[in-house]
């Protein structure tokens, strides 16, 4: 059900019967934001929900939806996407913590499970879903004992939410290289956690 005063994206004959594989693929070949419309506006009631239990105000939350819609419609391009549910609930939660971090300076950091906690495109288990001071001062000295490109790779993607091309360019390495350092640096941390634990 859509929320009052909230933007509407109306539905399309030709494209309400298209799945989100075909939405997104169709949007990705022809940056059409009608197709896009159709397929945020799937979903929309979701991210405001997130960006309201996140941000807690409700005028905020309907700004964030329209951020989150012109953010999404550059960064699709720039990832493989399998489940596009999954991905923009990563995205919005992501949006909500810089927003939070912007006020507050600080992040709320979530782990039921320390071996998942840096699981990528996992909405369930995505770091900052409980306020939890010892695990984030836990996990905030295990990143400073990282590697030096280990750690700019795991704080550029998860917490900037870049890309592995856009980190590639800053950092001046390659693509595979870049996922490496990711790999091996979420290893490396959830070593680090459990041994903290």
């Amino acid at each position: 059900m859509q929320q009052p005063g909230m933007p509407l994206f109306p539905k399309k004959g030709r494209l309400a019967n298209k799945d989100d594989s075909q939405l997104l693929a169709m949007y990705v070949q022809s940056r059409d934001m009608q197709v896009l419309g159709e397929l945020y506006g799937r979903y929309m009631h979701l991210v405001y929900g997130v960006c309201l239990k996140y941000l807690k105000n409700s005028e905020d939350s309907k700004d964030a939806v329209i951020q989150v819609f012109e953010k999404i419609s550059i960064e699709i391009t720039k990832h493989e996407i399998g489940n596009f549910k999954s991905w923009l609930h990563v995205v919005t939660k992501n949006f909500c913590l810089m927003e939070l971090r912007k006020k507050t300076q600080k992040t709320t950091i979530q782990a039921e499970e320390i071996s998942n906690i840096f699981m990528e495109n996992k909405a369930e288990i995505h770091p900052i879903d409980r306020e939890d001071k010892k695990l984030e001062e836990a996990l905030s000295t295990c990143i400073k004992k990282l590697k030096d490109e280990q750690k700019q790779c795991i704080l550029q993607f998860y917490y900037e939410n870049k890309s592995y091309r856009e980190i590639s360019i800053l950092l001046k390495l390659d693509e595979k290289k870049v996922k490496s350092h990711i790999q091996n640096g979420k290893r490396n941390l959830k070593i680090c956690l459990e041994k903290q634990k």
